[in-house]
């Protein structure tokens, strides 16, 4: 079982205004001086794919999520929650 402090809570998100870019929050991650802005943006948008990922496995998640993040802004579609799942299982808690 892992504890909270083994993973790190994630959001996909698309925007809903302006360039309605797809974007990656990594909610544990955020610090006092940016976490209001980041979690505002995220709220404001469309979530994609939502979930946890393992810390020991953290940066390897890290370089898929940003893949799929450029990946989905250049089509300009998003990928379908099964797919994403898919890509990320190996990194999901």
């Amino acid at each position: 079982m892992k504890f909270e402090s083994d993973k790190t809570m994630f959001e996909i998100y698309r925007e809903r205004e302006f360039n309605k870019e797809f974007r990656l929050i990594l909610y544990t991650e955020l610090t006092e001086s940016n976490k209001h802005t980041e979690i505002n943006k995220a709220l404001d948008g469309e979530t994609i794919f939502s979930g946890f990922i393992d810390d020991t496995k953290k940066d390897e998640a890290k370089v898929t999520l940003n893949d799929l993040i450029k990946e989905m802004n250049n089509s300009e579609q998003p990928l379908s929650e099964a797919e994403i799942h898919e890509r990320l299982k190996d990194y999901l808690v």
